[in-house]
């Protein structure tokens, strides 16, 4: 991935998609090959200093939070990586958070506890708490699950702006649907059976015959307004 450019990693379910973020984070260690990230090399660097430069948005967190939470603290908490944030916070931390909540657009959300948020408030509160790090790479590994529609076309329309601005962290975005990818989102990655089967420019890796023999049906692409729809058929074996 090169600066200003922003990813999609597309696949069916257990492709490898969160083994590689695993491995991206050193959450895990891969058994062969070399991993490069921000200038750094995997066991040349240490790599919990590397970790704060990269903003992992999942809802794997989501039980970890305190109920109780102010969304302000939990989008502080994210500078310190510390979930269930304690001890005394700083004036200029709680300037930042809302100036964060602000353009997150979540600012009337600032004391509102994490159990009172809904998916889509709890997706915008885990992008700003990423934020506050300042990340130079920003992950989201499915961030619509759960959404209903409206939410999750409000919650697209917000990245596609927050890719957009300038000086923005590279976004990598996880998803299954094809549907999810903003015209921000410059190239793609397509994983099938956990080794990657195409990557490069969207307008090049997106077609209906690579689509269809990754997902083992017939696909087909449409494209309205930047934005791009697949449809697919099952092959009979795949039927219930």
């Amino acid at each position: 991935m090169e600066r200003g450019q922003h990813w999609a990693i597309l696949g069916p379910n257990g492709c490898g998609k969160t083994s590689l973020l695993k491995a991206l984070t050193a959450y895990m260690t891969p058994t062969r090959g070399t991993i490069d990230l921000l200038g750094h090399r995997f066991g040349e660097s240490d790599w919990r200093d590397l970790r704060t430069h990269i903003g992992l948005v999942t809802s794997a967190v989501h039980h970890l939070i305190p109920p109780g939470e102010p969304a302000i603290e939990t989008v502080i908490s994210g500078k310190y990586a510390q979930l269930d944030l304690w001890g005394r916070v700083s004036l200029a931390d709680r300037r930042r958070a809302r100036n964060i909540l602000r353009a997150v657009a979540a600012a009337h959300l600032a004391e509102r506890e994490w159990l009172l948020l809904s998916q889509g408030e709890r997706q915008r509160i885990l992008v700003g708490r990423a934020l506050m790090a300042r990340p130079r790479l920003l992950i989201l590994d499915e961030p619509c699950a759960g959404l209903d529609p409206v939410a999750r076309e409000h919650f697209l329309q917000f990245l596609d702006g927050l890719a957009r601005r300038p000086g923005a962290a590279t976004l990598v975005l996880v998803t299954h649907h094809l549907e999810e990818l903003m015209p921000a989102f410059s190239h793609v990655l397509v994983m099938k059976a956990g080794r990657v089967v195409a990557a490069g420019p969207r307008k090049d890796v997106l077609t209906a015959r690579l689509l269809g023999a990754v997902f083992g049906a017939r696909a087909r692409l449409a494209r309205r307004g930047g934005r791009w729809q697949a449809s697919f058929t099952a092959h009979q074996r795949h039927l219930f």
